[in-house]
């Protein structure tokens, strides 16, 4: 159940949006098996006075964030790390320079589904 944030330069095309987020699913259910379903991604823009960025970066910097439960292998974090930059140049075009990603892992008990408190 990964929680992905996605921070981009405002006005890009709805088309654009889409093949980001189909793009980024895609490459988590590769990287760590989850099933198609499992879909909780958000995405922001900002607007380009809002998104400071080293000027080696271009208007598709694209910054993500994700959150999912403890207990993946360094080898699976590589491994999305990895999917995700190739989807998004397979799909868009985005350099892989011009991605970033953060992966959180809180504690289960940081976790809150349905009222209960995981592990």
């Amino acid at each position: 159940m990964p929680l992905v944030r996605i921070e981009i330069i405002k006005g890009k095309s709805a088309q654009y949006r889409q093949q980001l987020l189909e793009g980024i699913h895609t490459a988590l259910e590769t990287a760590l098996g989850i099933p198609g379903w499992d879909r909780y991604q958000r995405l922001y823009e900002l607007d380009n006075d809002c998104f400071e960025r080293d000027s080696s970066h271009s208007d598709n910097f694209t910054m993500i964030e994700i959150t999912m439960f403890p207990g993946r292998t360094k080898e699976q974090k590589a491994r999305v790390f990895t999917e995700i930059v190739g989807e998004l140049e397979r799909r868009l075009g985005i350099a892989n320079t011009d991605v970033f990603i953060v992966l959180h892992e809180p504690p289960d008990e940081n976790w809150g589904l349905s009222g209960r408190q995981r592990g």
